[in-house]
């Protein structure tokens, strides 16, 4: 049976150990190929039980009586993401505000650490905001901003920024490096341990933003001897449109590092109402305000579903899954005039691949409109699409390529005129 058959995909469905979980979620449609859900996960029917009964027998009866429980809610679904996805011990990891404003927070407790230090590494295919935020940050304090050309043909294997690479711009004047996880564009894996390891030995803090891998791979943060990381809730955590994010503080840096927003959270005795910042010097030092009770809700529910699954589970699935992408790339999107943008070993990449095509953003457009396939367009010229584990099929994934193959070899996308979509 040839990688490239739909009974190959109909078998391995058979065999899914996490096939069960797909009834889990909230699907309008069975004929949809939902192939963005490295961008927006579906929506588990258990998060709409949870909201409920939080709504009718918490919030309603309780009322303000129910801070006493609510309020420290931050961090027992940080643990449980921490052992969910990322491999990292209890009291180390926070469910709060926006990946940006977790960002932002890290990124500026690495500055802090390091004042004698004035450069910050990043990379140019990193994703827009982690670079808006350094280029803000080297305006305001005078500081130095390497930026490390991976998209150039020819500077970089689909985008991954190797230790070879980023060494020759070490020195002992870099205070932080940020990198992703999976590069958001190609999905290319970056090696954690290694740049970390690396980054130490120049006295340097990496700060790893793992938005487009959480709940999809193994990170072991921990085992990797990893200090700081980002990421969100929303894409293969199945959490929901602006769920809440988390960020990781490893506990052998909690104490020393100060984050520039100081909220009443983080202070030692917060109930006292002091006049002077005093850290909490555990894992709420890096926390600003109060816990967004319904959002952390909805990221308990599907973190608790990977939690059940095993992200050992789900990572497998994904690199069976982008396998048999890549496969029918080859077989039947190659001949079409794409390219890849996604390494083949499947190390080297996460839950979702980059298809390159002149005609991409038409494609995708096309793709939505005409086929009944949801990628997502990234510029300038690349379609992702994605396997999430829990929610998606690999017949699902077989049929949207099938579709795809039959949209471009007919040119039926060129009836599509691409307008101004805000989101693409």
């Amino acid at each position: 049976m040839a990688i490239t058959d739909r009974s190959y995909a109909l078998e391995l469905d058979a065999q899914d150990p996490l096939a069960k979980y797909r009834e889990e979620f909230v699907i309008t449609n069975p004929e949809l190929c939902y192939l963005d859900g490295n961008s927006l996960g579906r929506l588990p029917h258990r998060t709409i039980k949870a909201i409920n009964d939080y709504l009718v027998n918490e919030w309603g009866p309780e009322m303000v009586e129910g801070w006493s429980h609510w309020i420290d809610e931050a961090q027992p679904i940080g643990d449980l993401i921490g052992r969910a996805t990322l491999g990292a011990g209890p009291g180390q990891v926070l469910a709060c505000d926006s990946t940006s404003i977790n960002f932002y927070q890290l990124i500026g407790a690495a500055l802090r650490a390091n004042p004698d230090r004035k450069t910050m590494i990043i990379d140019a295919a990193n994703f827009p905001t982690d670079r808006f935020i350094l280029q803000g940050l080297a305006e305001q304090h005078g500081l130095k901003l390497i930026t490390i050309d991976n998209e150039t043909p020819g500077s970089a294997d689909c985008e991954r920024i190797t230790p070879e690479i980023l060494e020759k711009y070490l020195s002992d004047d870099v205070a932080v490096v940020t990198l992703e996880v999976i590069q958001y564009r190609s999905g290319a894996r970056n090696e954690i341990k290694a740049i970390t390891d690396l980054c130490r030995k120049y006295g340097a803090y990496v700060v790893w933003d793992a938005s487009h891998a959480v709940g999809s791979i193994e990170m072991n943060l921990d085992a990797s001897g990893v200090d700081l990381a980002v990421g969100c809730t929303y894409k293969y955590g199945n959490a929901g449109p602006g769920a809440p994010a988390w960020l990781y503080v490893s506990k052998r840096v909690q104490a020393e590092l100060r984050v520039p927003i100081q909220g009443w959270f983080a202070q030692a005795n917060q109930f006292e109402m002091g006049a002077i910042f005093e850290k909490s010097a555990d894992i709420r030092g890096f926390q600003i305000a109060s816990p967004p009770i319904m959002g952390l809700r909805c990221v308990k529910s599907s973190f608790e579903m990977i939690e059940e699954a095993t992200i050992e589970k789900i990572a497998e699935k994904c690199a069976l899954g982008t396998e048999m992408m890549i496969a029918l790339f080859d077989e039947w999107l190659a001949p079409l005039g794409f390219t890849l943008n996604t390494p083949r070993n499947p190390k080297e990449r996460g839950g979702h691949i980059s298809l390159v095509h002149p005609e991409a953003k038409r494609i995708s457009v096309a793709m939505r409109e005409l086929i009944n396939v949801v990628p997502d367009y990234r510029m300038p010229n690349s379609i992702r699409v994605a396997i999430s584990p829990l929610a998606t099929s690999y017949v699902e994934v077989w049929d949207g390529f099938q579709r795809l193959r039959d949209l471009v070899a007919t040119k039926r996308y060129e009836e599509i005129h691409v307008n101004t979509l805000r989101v693409s």
